[in-house]
């Protein structure tokens, strides 16, 4: 039997086999974002199956972030389903159009990695690593303790997971269980905002400005039955704040009596941004503090290393165990190799970044267009029109990303990668977004 929706059937017997059904119509695009699907009793009635099977296959979309429900007004198509990615959203930049969307780092300023890879393959053929060996390298996990606890992080023990999003999944996996709320910052990072719904949990928005997460906004959301906390500590996706250190205090002071909130620093910053770190680790009793390899020495080096509360760390490790095991050493002592022969110098990254944000926001300033990013490789706008900013600017010739792939309360923006930009070229981007933000008071600076 089948349910006609639109122009789409929903069909099948068993639960299973109904989930499956609207996943692959969503992932066809035949079910658009926000369209209400059949009450789960006249489904059951076309369908001729008990209504318990309709709703074990509305309860397992729901899980998996593929759809939510509103009460009365019945279930429908999450606007972002769990499903389908927000960079999905944006198609592939037209040739001669110059790209600043993509939030990758600058490859001028990653490392070379043959002479690392070259190490660790020698140390593989010297002493190759076999099943039983431990989970993490002993000298990455020393030299990981050693950087941590110079930056003020509480000592413990060290997992390695392939990536920041990876060591989230885990950690978030660790502790919560589907329907638990999460407050994460808005705008934030788009892959861990469809993380989140992904693993059948709720998001809850929580705003940030230069120096990171609103203490009102974070004590709000705690208030609001959020069991987790996601912070970025530097270089923050898309805005570029920083967790200073008084705003530190202050989101201390809030945790401190919420003390069984699980907390999460994301520091991916690490080694881009030469400002210091002001950690929030071990203000609740189960927390983790993650540092990526992608920016500084490149996306496909998937590896992050993590330390939190033991518990916590034995967790992550005890469930890797049971899937892949632990990330191929060969990739921990090349990045060893990198640490140890200082392949990356932070400042002169940091430098680098800053003098190209910094012209474009002054540039901006000049015409009278409001920015920020006060670290990493990103710019953030605000427009009063997202859509019609990104359509301008891809007509003028450059593709930026829009602000909905990264926030879901907070006012429309748009964000700028200046990685991939030369200094040259950022007065004719800064004309380019001025005419884009406000087309009819828009004039040229030359």
């Amino acid at each position: 039997m089948s349910f006609v929706l639109g122009e789409y059937r929903i069909e099948g017997r068993r639960a299973s086999e109904i989930a499956a059904s609207v996943e692959r119509a969503i992932g066809a695009g035949e079910l658009q974002p926000g369209e209400v699907l059949p009450p789960m009793r006249q489904l059951a009635v076309y369908l001729e199956v008990n209504p318990n099977t309709v709703a074990s296959a509305y309860r397992t979309l729901r899980d998996r972030g593929v759809i939510e429900t509103a009460g009365r007004r019945g279930s429908r198509v999450r606007q972002r389903p769990a499903s389908t990615a927000r960079e999905a959203a944006l198609g592939p930049v037209p040739p001669g159009v110059r790209d600043a969307s993509d939030g990758n780092p600058d490859p001028a300023l990653l490392p070379a990695l043959g002479e690392a890879l070259a190490a660790a393959a020698a140390r593989s053929a010297r002493r190759p690593t076999l099943y039983g060996a431990p989970t993490v390298a002993t000298e990455l996990e020393r030299l990981a303790r050693a950087a941590f606890e110079a930056d003020g992080v509480p000592s413990g023990a060290i997992a390695v997971t392939s990536g920041a999003l990876d060591a989230m999944e885990r950690v978030l996996g660790a502790h919560l269980r589907p329907g638990d709320a999460v407050a994460v910052e808005d705008p934030g990072w788009g892959s861990l905002l469809d993380l989140i719904p992904g693993l059948g949990l709720r998001v809850v928005p929580v705003a940030v400005d230069d120096d990171g997460p609103l203490p009102e906004q974070v004590g709000r959301a705690i208030r609001e039955g959020a069991r987790a906390l996601v912070v970025t500590d530097r270089a923050q996706n898309p805005t570029g704040a920083v967790l200073g250190a008084e705003r530190s205090r202050e989101l201390r002071q809030v945790l401190a009596d919420h003390r069984d909130v699980l907390l999460i620093e994301d520091d991916h910053g690490h080694d881009i941004v030469d400002l210091p770190l002001h950690p929030l680790a071990a203000a609740t009793d189960h927390w983790a503090l993650i540092r990526s390899t992608a920016k500084a020495y490149g996306p496909d080096l998937r590896l992050a290393v993590l330390t939190g509360d033991a518990v916590t760390v034995d967790r992550v490790r005890g469930r890797q165990r049971l899937g892949p095991g632990w990330v191929s050493h060969l990739l921990q002592d090349a990045v060893v190799h990198l640490w140890r022969t200082g392949a990356v110098d932070p400042k002169a990254v940091a430098d680098a970044y800053g003098r190209r944000r910094d012209a474009l926001i002054d540039a901006l300033a000049d015409r009278g267009v409001r920015a920020c990013g006060r670290s990493g490789m990103n710019v953030w706008i605000p427009v009063p029109d997202e859509t019609g900013a990104v359509a301008r600017l891809l007509h003028a010739g450059w593709a930026v990303a829009p602000g909905a792939r990264f926030r879901l309360h907070s006012p429309p923006g748009i964000r700028v990668t200046i990685s991939g930009l030369a200094e040259h070229e950022l007065p004719e981007l800064a004309d380019a977004i001025a005419t884009a933000v406000a087309p009819k008071e828009a004039r040229r600076y030359d």
